[in-house]
């Protein structure tokens, strides 16, 4: 009897080892749309949108790791830590502790909703949330010229503002739709407490990890980390912790449906495959803007190249679709 039980004990945990594994970074309107106002019940609407779209992987034998952005929601708590300080004088809180903070409440947002999901589904898996320190380099060329845009969009006139106030740096979004604040965005080297992440989700549970790019931190000495202002590139971080936990597939979303040559002009074209050789050179062409495309296309080459293994860019609507998306290859 003990050797029966054993027996299917066996079978169903090396089904859970069986499954693929997949990191799926969502983008930005997973949790808020360009033209909402970032309230709760927004947020967790579109996190609901998003999390029956994951579903679909899981019915796909998947296994799932979740990344996510956090742009709009550091941001605002930015600005509610200067609001705070000026008003009733409470120490502001560096950027490190912002990422932390958004980490914690849109972890559980997306979790919350996910769960609401596959309850709907007659599924039953754990949700875990990890607030996740990524390592970086304090000499990073990165600090010397921010780029990385975070917060809510201005206007010239209230961006102009800011600058002439705090000396923070404000560019223009590719897309037009205002101004932005960027910081410093440092290369992540090294996802800490990876291989737990690997490991739980090896187990069948939902991981959601790296949020925002990962806290970023550095060794102040031998042995001793330290937080640091910056805000590492969601998607750059995803493909490094896809990469060092040997993930089958990373996917990439975003509010498009594919990967586009000549975005936003006449000649615009869709495309279904490219190879990163055809990548580099599209990048080199300049057919992919920092800020919009380009971190995508290199966080998809660096996965690729250190995986062997497919990216897929493509809109969460059509994540798990046959044909669906990009397909980023080796060759």
């Amino acid at each position: 009897m003990v050797q029966i039980e054993y027996f299917f004990y066996f079978c169903r945990v090396n089904k859970v080892f069986m499954k693929k594994l997949a990191v799926v970074a969502l983008g930005g309107n997973a949790l808020l749309q360009s033209n909402q106002a970032g309230t709760i019940d927004e947020q967790e609407g579109n996190a609901l949108a998003t999390a029956e779209c994951l579903v679909k992987l899981l019915k796909r034998d998947y296994n799932i790791v979740i990344t996510h952005g956090n742009g709009p929601q550091v941001g605002n708590i930015m600005l509610a830590n200067s609001a705070a300080n000026k008003l009733y004088g409470i120490p502001e809180m560096p950027m490190d502790i912002c990422v932390a903070y958004s980490q914690g409440f849109i972890g559980y947002i997306i979790e919350q909703q996910l769960k609401n999901v596959l309850e709907a589904n007659d599924m039953d898996r754990d949700i875990i949330t990890i607030t996740t320190q990524v390592l970086v380099n304090k000499d990073d060329r990165a600090f010397q010229n921010p780029t990385k845009p975070v917060g809510p969009y201005y206007s010239k006139e209230e961006a102009d503002k800011f600058t002439q106030e705090t000396g923070a740096i404000y560019k223009e979004d590719v897309r037009g739709r205002g101004w932005r604040k960027v910081v410093a965005s440092p290369k992540p080297l090294v996802i800490i407490n990876k291989k737990t992440i690997e490991k739980i989700a090896r187990e069948g549970h939902i991981v959601i990890a790296v949020g925002g790019g990962g806290i970023p931190v550095f060794y102040v000495e031998p042995h001793k980390l330290q937080g640091i202002d910056a805000v590492i590139d969601k998607d750059y971080a995803s493909a490094l912790l896809a990469s060092q936990i040997n993930a089958d597939k990373f996917f990439i979303l975003t509010d498009i449906p594919k990967v586009c040559l000549d975005y936003n002009k006449p000649t615009e074209r869709q495309l279904d495959k490219m190879t990163i050789s055809e990548a580099k050179r599209y990048l080199s062409e300049g057919q992919f803007p920092e800020g919009s495309m380009g971190p995508k296309i290199r966080a998809a080459i660096h996965f690729v190249e250190h995986s062997g293994k497919d990216t897929i860019i493509t809109k969460t609507t059509l994540l798990g679709i046959d044909n669906g998306g990009t397909r980023i290859t080796l060759v």
